[in-house]
């Protein structure tokens, strides 16, 4: 064992196990490696060769007098998406595209700009170097106007090149946290360990680079919201709950949170569960698309806070907030994308918050009791298979 187990006994986790032992059956009857091991990144001459290709054809376009155009993958449309229990949410093979024509004037500034950092991601890679996007933006801020730009070109690249992120030297900076029964050694060799009790450690902003990972671990808890995650952390959650590991985004999360829980899934196939705000926004961020080979851990489930719980715990109503127009606008969102129909537990829980007109942060279950969240409500659930 690599760590001494410091939680309940072996039986409370049963449920835990048993839970795991069906992920696993199901990802082999997918044809799934269950050995882990995770995703293969594009190598650098295949990177190197997809842009010099796409570089050809704007040359053969131009050499026939035509304007040369970029297609992409329809990334904005939920009817590309389809869900699969083996990977999760993922674009369909043969999905809607959209171009970035040379020769609009809606689209040739963008088309300019993907020419661009086309060119700087192949120097990157070329050299073997690496720049985060906050870099990209402001080696000419003027030009890109905002960061939210070069991100979505940045984003529009690689479904066009159909490699992760990580494989255009391209690195995101890290804001998620995380705690629990976790070693691992950086790229540069330091080695981190993750059993601080009370304090968390940040997100590495290279996980492709952290190697030697050591974990007992029965489950990762991914928190939506980093006060909660923080006031787990001072109730001693993860301690109580050993061996477990506990993960923060602090809201939306970012790309080094999303890809160091799935190399978790990958290396150790553990059980991953959300713990989100019971709100149209909180069940939106951990819905993913483009890149679910890479991102998605197709095992998650979401374990609270479910708009069944606020009835089935007599949360008081003075105790929820009405949904907003911009909520019910969200809800009716994910509620026509098509992959939900797939899924009629989600989809229940939705409609019972479509239905009572009511949403809730976590920090409701406080009028239960103080520490109500981690004594009683997630013990419980992870005892007794309360997730969907």
């Amino acid at each position: 064992m690599a760590f001494a187990p410091m939680g309940p006994e072996a039986s409370f986790f049963e449920v835990l196990d048993r839970h795991r032992a069906s992920l696993l059956a199901e990802l082999r009857r997918a044809g799934g490696e269950p050995s882990g091991g995770g995703t293969r990144l594009a190598s650098s001459s295949e990177v190197l060769a997809s842009i010099e290709n796409i570089i050809q054809d704007i040359i053969t376009s131009l050499a026939r007098n035509e304007a040369p155009a970029f297609t992409i993958d329809d990334r904005s449309s939920w009817e590309n998406i389809k869900f699969e229990d083996s990977v999760g949410l993922q674009m369909v093979s043969h999905c809607t595209t959209r171009k970035i024509k040379s020769d609009s004037p809606k689209s040739v500034q963008k088309f300019a700009l993907i020419l661009k950092i086309l060119s700087m991601i192949y120097k990157l890679v070329q050299s073997n170097t690496y720049a985060t996007k906050r870099d990209i933006y402001y080696t000419d801020s003027q030009l890109f106007g905002n960061q939210t730009i070069v991100d979505n070109i940045i984003s529009d690249i690689s479904c066009m090149l159909k490699v992760p992120r990580r494989s255009l030297h391209i690195l995101s900076t890290s804001k998620g946290l995380i705690a629990g029964n976790l070693r691992y050694i950086e790229e540069d060799g330091t080695k981190v360990n993750c059993t601080g009790g009370a304090t968390a450690v940040a997100v590495p902003s290279n996980i492709q680079g952290i190697r030697n990972l050591i974990t007992d671990a029965k489950f990762v808890l991914i928190v939506e919201k980093d006060a909660t995650f923080q006031r787990l952390l001072d109730d001693n959650f993860c301690n109580k709950m050993s061996p477990c590991i506990m993960v923060t985004g602090k809201g939306v999360p970012d790309l080094n949170t999303r890809l160091l829980v799935k190399k978790l899934w990958d290396t150790f196939h553990t059980p991953v569960f959300t713990l989100v705000d019971a709100d149209p926004h909180g069940v939106y961020h951990w819905s993913m698309s483009f890149e679910a080979h890479n991102l998605t851990v197709p095992a998650i489930r979401w374990l609270g806070l479910l708009p069944s719980d606020l009835k089935r715990l007599n949360i008081p109503k003075d105790s929820l907030i009405p949904l907003t127009k911009r909520d019910h606008m969200k809800l009716d969102s994910i509620l026509r994308r098509p992959y939900v129909t797939c899924q009629p537990f989600w989809r229940k829980e939705m409609e019972i918050m479509a239905d009572s007109k009511m949403k809730a942060e976590i920090q409701a279950l406080t009028f239960l009791s103080s520490d109500y969240l981690s004594r009683v409500y997630l013990p419980n659930k992870l005892r007794f298979g309360g997730w969907i």
